[in-house]
């Protein structure tokens, strides 16, 4: 009976560190965006510090080039800043436009909460 519980507990906590694995948020930017350097004065220093940078690490996209291959967006981006959540490489939700830290982080929250994202400590 422990073993079984063992193995329920290994595979449960298994599936909760991988529910957030292959997670990112995507910024996408571009030179000279006003508000790109905003949020980069605003959010950047800290968000790696956080529990969102931890389940969703930043990764940013030059919007002037072309998309990576190994992102799956539902359109093109087309305003900067725009902050897509991924999973697997599949966009699942996005925030476009940069209006301040505190709707930032609303929007993000909502966003993690909707896709099921966990963040560890919050």
């Amino acid at each position: 009976m422990i073993r079984k519980i063992s193995a329920l507990l290994f595979l449960w906590v298994a599936s909760a560190t991988f529910s957030t694995a292959g997670t990112e948020l995507v910024m996408v930017e571009e030179p000279g965006c006003v508000y790109c350097m905003r949020w980069n004065t605003e959010v950047g220093p800290i968000y790696p510090k956080t529990p969102e940078g931890q389940a969703a690490p930043l990764r940013r996209i030059d919007l002037t080039e072309s998309l990576p291959a190994d992102l799956s967006f539902r359109s093109r981006p087309v305003f900067t800043p725009t902050f897509v959540l991924m999973r697997d490489g599949q966009e699942v939700s996005r925030i476009e436009g940069y209006m301040g830290d505190n709707l930032f982080w609303g929007m993000l929250g909502m966003m993690f909460e909707q896709n099921s994202v966990h963040r560890s400590g919050g």
